[in-house]
C-alpha cells in the first residue's frame, strides 16, 4: 500500500528543515525548489539520480540516492512524502517513530500557498499544458506569479518558481484527492475523463471530487463545455460564477475555425468579439487547452487580446511531444500520455506534422489496474492513430503486480496483429523499432512511467541500423 494524503494532519506554522522522500519527481522537485527559494534547508532522497536532482543540488539541496533511514538527519523538522512511496519506506517509518510531522506533498505546497490568490488547474488530461499556458501568459502580461507545474516549461527551463505577485498557479493532482486540500480561488477543470478509479472506487465518487473542488473555489470556476464528464459535473455545481470553454455553441469562450496543418491555429469568441491565434505547438486539443487558459485570464480581469497573445508564446513542456533526436531521417519524440484519451491526442497531433512519414508508437502501460480496465481502449486508439506499435511491459508505480496483467493485454486486442509487437525487453524493443523505422517516420514513446529512459536505446539502435 502507498501513502495517501491525510487531511487531519495539522500543518505546523513553521516547517524548519525539510526532508523530501522521493524528491526527484516532477511535482516533488518543484515544491522542493520553492522551499529552497523560501530559505529552508532542504534534504532528500530518491531511488535514482536525474536532471531534477542535479538542478536541486545546484541550488543547495543535499540529496542521497537510495532510500535509507540514515538519510533522515537528526536536525530534520518536517518530512514531505509523495504518494508513490510504499508504507514500509524506511525514511517514512523513522519519521513516524520520531514523531515528526509527515506531510503529503500537496500539504507542503498548501503551506507555501497560504494567503495567496490560487489558480488550481485540474483534470484527467491537459492540466500540465494548461497550467504552462497560464503561467507563460501571466509573465507576458508583466505579472510575477509563483507556480508549480507538472512539467518543465520550455521557455523557462523550470517547473516551479517563486514570484512576488499575488497569484500562485498550480497543477492540482486529482489522482489521490489531494486537489481538495488547496484553498483555491480560481478552479480550471480541463476535463473529467474517468481515471484513478483505483483510488476513488467508482465513477460517482470521482465526479463528486470534481464537484467539491469546483464549488470550493472562492472566486470562479472554468470548466470544459465539451467533455462529457465535465458537462455532467457542471450540471451539479452550486457555484455562482461558472465559465465554460470549448466548441459548444453556448460556451463562454467558444473555440472556432481550428486549423491543424502544423502548429495549431484557431479563433475564440468571447463576449461577442473574435480573437485569433496560432500556437507554437501542434494539436487540436491544444486549441481547447488554450481556450481554458484564456477563460481563466479574462476571468481574472486581463485584457482578452493580450491574454491570447501571451498564451501563444507557450512553447510546450518537457515530456509533452518532446523531440530528443533524429537519426537517418527518423525523429524520436517522448510524450507523457498514459490514458487512452491522452494517447489519441498526442498521436493525432503528431499526425498533423509528420507529413508523409509514419508514426511508430512505443507504449508503456502505466498501472496494473489501468491496464486491466483500459486495455481494449488503448489498443483501439493505438491502432487508429499509429501506423506501428511496440508495447512494453506495465510500469506498476504504486501498485503490486496483478497475475496475468502485462502489456500483452493491450497487444492481444489489436484487430490487426501484424501492426503491433509486445516486446518486454527494452533493448529488443529498441532494436525492433529501429528495424521497422523508415526515413520521415516519427517514433513516439508514450507513458508517465520511466519509458523516456528507452529513448537513448532507440537512438542508439537507429544509429546502428541507419547510421
Amino acid at each position: 500500500m502507498t501513502i495517501k494524503p491525510d487531511p487531519s494532519i495539522q500543518i505546523p506554522a513553521e516547517l524548519g528543515n525539510v526532508h523530501f522522500v522521493g524528491i526527484g519527481g516532477s511535482g516533488m522537485s518543484g515544491i522542493a525548489r520553492l522551499f529552497l527559494g523560501d530559505g529552508h534547508r532542504v534534504t532528500g532522497s530518491d531511488v535514482r539520480d536525474s536532471d531534477n536532482i542535479a538542478a536541486l543540488r545546484a541550488l543547495g539541496a543535499e540529496i542521497a540516492i537510495g532510500h535509507d533511514a540514515a538519510n533522515l538527519r537528526d536536525d530534520v523538522d518536517t518530512v514531505v512524502v509523495t504518494g508513490a512511496l510504499w508504507l514500509d519506506n524506511p525514511e517514512y517509518q523513522l519519521a513516524l517513530e520520531r514523531g515528526l510531522p509527515v506531510l503529503h506533498r500537496s500539504q507542503a505546497l498548501a503551506a507555501l500557498i497560504a494567503g495567496r490568490r490560487l489558480v488550481s488547474v485540474a483534470g484527467a488530461h491537459g492540466k500540465t499544458t494548461s497550467t504552462g499556458m497560464i503561467i507563460t501568459a501571466l509573465l507576458a502580461l508583466d505579472e510575477d506569479p509563483s507556480f508549480v507545474n507538472g512539467g518543465v516549461i520550455e521557455e523557462l527551463g523550470v517547473s516551479a518558481a517563486s514570484g512576488d505577485g499575488e497569484l500562485f498557479v498550480v497543477e492540482a493532482d486529482e489522482s489521490d484527492g489531494s486537489f481538495l486540500l488547496y484553498d483555491t480561488s480560481v478552479a480550471l477543470i480541463t476535463n473529467v475523463d474517468p481515471d484513478h478509479l483505483d483510488h476513488y472506487g467508482s465513477l460517482e465518487a470521482f465526479e463528486q471530487a470534481f464537484v467539491d473542488f469546483a464549488d470550493g473555489a472562492r472566486e470562479f470556476v472554468v470548466i470544459s463545455s465539451d467533455d462529457p464528464g465535465a458537462t455532467h459535473v457542471a450540471k451539479r455545481l452550486q457555484h455562482s460564477t461558472v465559465m465554460t470553454f470549448g466548441e459548444a455553441a453556448d460556451a463562454t469562450v467558444r473555440v472556432q475555425d481550428i486549423e491543424t496543418d502544423g502548429p495549431v491555429a484557431f479563433a475564440v469568441d468571447y463576449a461577442g468579439v473574435e480573437y485569433r491565434a496560432r500556437l507554437r505547438i501542434p494539436g487540436r486539443h491544444n486549441a481547447i487547452n488554450a481556450a481554458g487558459a484564456f477563460a481563466v485570464l479574462v476571468g481574472l480581469g486581463f485584457d482578452p487580446a493580450a491574454s491570447l497573445e501571451g498564451i501563444a508564446r507557450f512553447a510546450g513542456t518537457g515530456r509533452r511531444f518532446e523531440l530528443h533526436g533524429t537519426v537517418g531521417g527518423v525523429s524520436v519524440y517522448d510524450d507523457y500520455a498514459h490514458h487512452p484519451t491522452e494517447v489519441a491526442a498526442a498521436l493525432s497531433a503528431a499526425r498533423t506534422v509528420v507529413g508523409d512519414g509514419r508514426i511508430i508508437a512505443v507504449h508503456q502501460p502505466h498501472l496494473y489496474s489501468r491496464t486491466r480496465l483500459f486495455a481494449k481502449e488503448f489498443a483501439e486508439v493505438l491502432e487508429q492513430y499509429a501506423d506501428e506499435t511496440v508495447v512494453l511491459d506495465v510500469y506498476g508505480a504504486r501498485e503490486d503486480p496483478e497475475p496475468g496483467v502485462t502489456g500483452a493485454l493491450v497487444s492481444e486486442r489489436f484487430a490487426h496483429p501484424e501492426r503491433v509487437a509486445f516486446v518486454p525487453d527494452w533493448q529488443e524493443a529498441a532494436d525492433h523499432t529501429a528495424r521497422i523505422a523508415r526515413e520521415g517516420d516519427f517514433v513516439i514513446t508514450l507513458g508517465c512511467g520511466d519509458v523516456y529512459r528507452i529513448v537513448p536505446q532507440i537512438l542508439g539502435s537507429l544509429e546502428r541500423e541507419r547510421g
